[in-house]
Parts: C-alpha cells; sequence; structure tokens
C-alpha cells in the first residue's frame, strides 16, 4: 500500500480564547471528504484559555468521528511556540500539519498536504482573508465556508469581504515551481504549514526564547533550511479562510527579525529552547 497515504497524519490547532472561531475550525477538520482523507487526528494546542474553548473543544470531540486531544497550559503571556511544541509531543503522526485556530479549511485540506509531503521538505500553505463582517456572519451562522459556491465567493470579492478567490477553486498539482531552494520571508504563514516530525526534531521544534508576536515561524522555517530542508509552496492547493481578528501588538517584531537574520547567516539549526527544553 501507499506509504504517504496510509500514513498518520496530526493538525495541530493552535489557539487562544476565541472558541467560536476554534468551533468552525473544528467543523471545518471533522467534514474532511471522507474519500479525500480519514488517516488523521487533530490536537488542539490552547495558549491559556478559559474553559469556554475547553468545553467547545470537549464538544466538538463528542460530536467528531475524528479523534481530538486538548493540551494545555496556563495563560502567562504570548507562547505560542511552546504550546505548539506541546502538541507536537502529544501527536502521534508522523507528520504535522499546523493550522491556527481561526483558519478554516476545505474539505480536501488534509488530502492537500498529504500529497505535496515529500522528503526533506516542509509545505506553507496560504490563505483567503475575510473582513470582519464577512467573519462576523460566519460565526453568528455557523457557517461552513468550504461548502459556499462560486456565486457566494464571486459576490463577497465584489464586495470587498475577501482578498481573493481564485485558490478556492483552482488547484495544481504538485511540480517543481512549488520548490524554494533559498531562504525567502514571503510567503511564510505559520497559519498553514506542514512537515516531518523527524525533521521538526532534528531543529528541536518551535524556539520558546522568542518573546512576543512576531517571526517565530520564520526562524522554523530559517533553521529547517539550515538543516537541508526546503521549503514548498502550498498556495492553490491547500488554501485556508482566515477568519478576521484584531492584530497582535507587534513591538518584538523588529528583534525577533534580526536574530532570525543571523540564525540565517550562521546556519543555526537547533531550537535554543525547544522540544527537548520541555522535560527540564
Amino acid at each position: 500500500m501507499n506509504a504517504r497515504r496510509d500514513m498518520l497524519i496530526s493538525v495541530i490547532v493552535s489557539t487562544y480564547n476565541r472558541p467560536d472561531a476554534l468551533e468552525r475550525v473544528l467543523a471545518g477538520l471533522g467534514a474532511q471528504s471522507a474519500q479525500s482523507d480519514t488517516h488523521y487526528e487533530i490536537i488542539v494546542a490552547d495558549d491559556g484559555s478559559t474553559d469556554a474553548t475547553r468545553e467547545t473543544v470537549a464538544r466538538c470531540a463528542q460530536a467528531s468521528t475524528v479523534h481530538i486531544e486538548h493540551v494545555w497550559h496556563p495563560d502567562e503571556g504570548f507562547r505560542l511556540a511552546e504550546i505548539r511544541n506541546k502538541g507536537i509531543v502529544r501527536a502521534r503522526g508522523d507528520y504535522l500539519i499546523f493550522l491556527d485556530g481561526d483558519c478554516v479549511p476545505q474539505h480536501d485540506f488534509v488530502q492537500r498536504h498529504r500529497q505535496l509531503a515529500s522528503e526533506r521538505a516542509i509545505v506553507t500553505g496560504s490563505r483567503v482573508l475575510l473582513d470582519e463582517t464577512l467573519t462576523q456572519q460566519v460565526i453568528g451562522k455557523k457557517m461552513s465556508l468550504a461548502d459556499q459556491g462560486f456565486g457566494f465567493w464571486a459576490k463577497q470579492r465584489l464586495s470587498g469581504h475577501v482578498n481573493k478567490i481564485a485558490p478556492i477553486f483552482v488547484k495544481l498539482p504538485d511540480r517543481k515551481w512549488r520548490d524554494v531552494e533559498q531562504f525567502k520571508w514571503r510567503g511564510i504563514k505559520g497559519c498553514n504549514m506542514s512537515a516531518w516530525r523527524s525533521d521538526i526534531e532534528r531543529v528541536n521544534g518551535f524556539d520558546t526564547s522568542f518573546t512576543g508576536w512576531g517571526h517565530e515561524d520564520a526562524d522554523f522555517v530559517a533553521r529547517l533550511a539550515n538543516c537541508g530542508v526546503h521549503r514548498k509552496l502550498g498556495a492553490y492547493a491547500t488554501e485556508i479562510f482566515h477568519l478576521w481578528h484584531r492584530e497582535q501588538p507587534r513591538t518584538q517584531a523588529s528583534p525577533n527579525q534580526e536574530r532570525v537574520k543571523v540564525r540565517i547567516a550562521d546556519g543555526t539549526v537547533r531550537a535554543e529552547r525547544g522540544l527537548a527544553e520541555l522535560a527540564s
């Protein structure tokens, strides 16, 4: 049998105090086309949310045919890298997809990541951005975005409620143009990416020494590149619907970016504080 087709995939969904959006994401993951992909699990990596999120996960897990687990740690500020690492430890899959808890997948999302999975590669996907008005409609009506047709999306695009619609409908195959041989900042979206567990462990996972919002995803991709794992574009295959949210404070973005530049230059591979340090 095809090893890639049969491998267990773990979808690690990071979240913080947004249970209404998370419910839409888990509903989307639970509604992956039966013919597309069934061999996957969901790990909710919760960066210290209140009980409302725990209750949402429990309710979705009870209703889902897909195995869902909830990993939580106390709210001590923005600790996305650490909770992702804890999700990695809990996950059983050999291949891991990282998805934000406000990014709703299409019905073939897991299948598309599986198809693009290749040796020594990390797939970085892209997204359709929804504005606040459409996001409120999706949440309020519990709308299934993946079930909406071209007419709906054409109207949203003409009304300015989304930034693009072509990748929702146009799916391109795995070809050489997807391979990014040199590190590039553009297009790295930590809200939608996937990689092999073995490669993630080789670089010691995400680096929790980064403080505040900004560029911990680029650091992760850069360190993978430093050990020979190239980036692969997931655009026009793995598109997600990114629900609107207020922007995080970006006071640490510039210092974090400078740290990544240094690591690109010096060839750093392992996270300063990552998976290995969780137990210490």
